[in-house]
């Protein structure tokens, strides 16, 4: 007979939710209280209280405004995301496997990823003019040299003797590769996109924030609109934040768990 019966699944399944989102929920009530209480004791205006700013939150859904920024900046992550993946992936892999490109290459990406992404902002707006390429440009180039270094890292991280192992059992080329090598790697390839996903936000909001392109809507943009209401301001600070959790959670947690889980190092309880 089972441990658990299909009447206790129902039960397991609440314990297993409450904490997951138990301890969060906690951190985000004391955040609300601390910031309740330094918005009573002061009377500066720039402090609004958690009340104010649900109100501009609910203010900016009912009347679309958030719901449509959000909207358009999801679809330039996405796309800008998947072109920083890609050309982080293939430079990574390619750093990994030739000892000559990585020692000629590897210290310009580590600059690219040191430079703030803010300063490629005047470059993308010259080159590209204040445009949605040039939101894209900041975006990618804010995120791909990560992504190159986590891929590298990965790699190269791979216990010889799995390599060893492989070519002792047939294993060769491209089937050596696709068998051992790429499955070795991918919990740090997974953490590469982890991070990547992370630059690749923060880089966005830099660039929609300082690049009003025409006819352009999005949080960032949202937010340099609303520079004059704190509450407004707070609200979508709020909601990009939300959004980076539930990625987070959702997408590459998941991901993590998932290739634990299947190698025995996810303890289930």
């Amino acid at each position: 007979m089972s441990a658990v019966t299909a009447a206790d699944t129902p039960r397991v399944g609440a314990r297993r939710l409450a904490h997951e989102i138990g301890p969060p929920l906690a951190g985000l009530a004391g955040l609300v209280i601390v910031w309740a209480l330094i918005a009573a004791l002061t009377t500066s205006e720039g402090v609004p209280s958690p009340l104010e700013a649900w109100r501009a939150l609910v203010a900016g859904l009912d009347d679309g405004t958030i719901v449509d920024a959000t909207l358009k900046t999801l679809i330039r992550l996405g796309f800008s995301f998947a072109i920083a993946v890609a050309l982080g992936t293939l430079i990574g892999l390619a750093l990994a496997l030739n000892e000559f490109a990585r020692r000629s290459i590897r210290p310009l990406v580590v600059a690219l990823q040191i430079v703030p992404f803010v300063a490629w902002v005047p470059i993308a707006v010259i080159w590209f003019g204040a445009t949605e390429r040039a939101v894209v440009f900041v975006t990618v180039v804010g995120s791909f040299p990560s992504m190159t270094l986590a891929t590298m890292a990965a790699m190269r991280q791979v216990p010889p003797i799995l390599r060893r192992a492989g070519r002792t059992l047939g294993a060769d080329g491209w089937t050596l590769y696709r068998n051992v090598i790429l499955p070795a790697a991918l919990p740090g390839f997974i953490a590469g996109l982890q991070q990547a996903w992370g630059f690749a936000w923060k880089a966005l909001m830099a660039a929609e924030l300082i690049i009003a392109a025409a006819g352009a809507a999005g949080l960032g943009h949202l937010l340099a609109q609303e520079a004059g209401d704190v509450p407004a301001l707070v609200a979508v600070v709020a909601v990009i934040a939300v959004i980076g959790v539930l990625v987070d959670y959702l997408v590459f947690n998941r991901l993590d768990r998932r290739v634990r889980r299947r190698r025995g190092l996810l303890l289930e309880g």
